[in-house]
């Protein structure tokens, strides 16, 4: 049985082998198509990504160390009728020992000048599948209106004595991915 997560609650992830999917579904009628953005940043003891490849996205879809694959964009969210939209696969045993938390956020793309944000988008969840047999494990549906907010810290592995939990974030910020790179690294982003 899946655990339903509430915002901020923890859980001891106790399996290496997962998959973070993520789900949204954009209201019609706003003037563009919506383009959600599932990212990953692995951060060390500095929360700092230490190498532009910790950075996981549609645009570099595998870490350095093998524990994270993004599986592809999902520029219209028009996977969500057969189950997630964008997923992560994720193996913790691969974790490179620097890093100690991995931010999974989403961001919409060209939000500013689409005039998006997620109050257009519902039915927003975060999901941590087990590998070894498709179940889910843990889910967290972002029941919150973020009206303004056209980014979303969703959810976050991290290690605490090590062992890796997760928390349900659900943070929002009226942000780009820009903001996020210039948060967590501060080498230059080759595009």
């Amino acid at each position: 049985m899946a655990i339903n997560l509430q915002k901020g609650q923890k859980i001891d992830i106790g399996l290496n082998k997962l998959t973070i999917g993520l789900g949204w579904d954009p209201n019609e009628g706003t003037g563009f198509e919506f383009d959600l953005d599932a990212s990953a940043f692995m951060i060390d003891e500095q929360r700092q990504i230490p190498s532009e490849p910790f950075f996981v996205f549609y645009g570099n879809t595998d870490s350095p160390d093998g524990s994270l694959r993004h599986t592809g964009d999902d520029p219209t969210g028009g996977n969500s009728a057969d189950g997630d939209d964008e997923s992560i696969e994720v193996d913790l045993s691969k974790v490179d020992p620097r890093i100690n938390e991995i931010l999974i956020v989403v961001t919409i793309h060209d939000a500013n000048d689409r005039k998006q944000n997620y109050g257009q988008v519902r039915n927003s969840y975060i999901r941590i599948v087990d590998d070894s047999n498709g179940q889910e494990v843990a889910k967290y549906e972002l029941g919150e209106d973020f009206s303004i907010e056209t980014a979303v810290e969703f959810g976050r592995l991290y290690k605490r004595n090590n062992q890796w939990k997760f928390e349900a974030s659900g943070i929002g910020y009226r942000e780009d991915l820009a903001f996020f790179l210039s948060k967590y690294y501060k080498g230059q982003i080759i595009k």
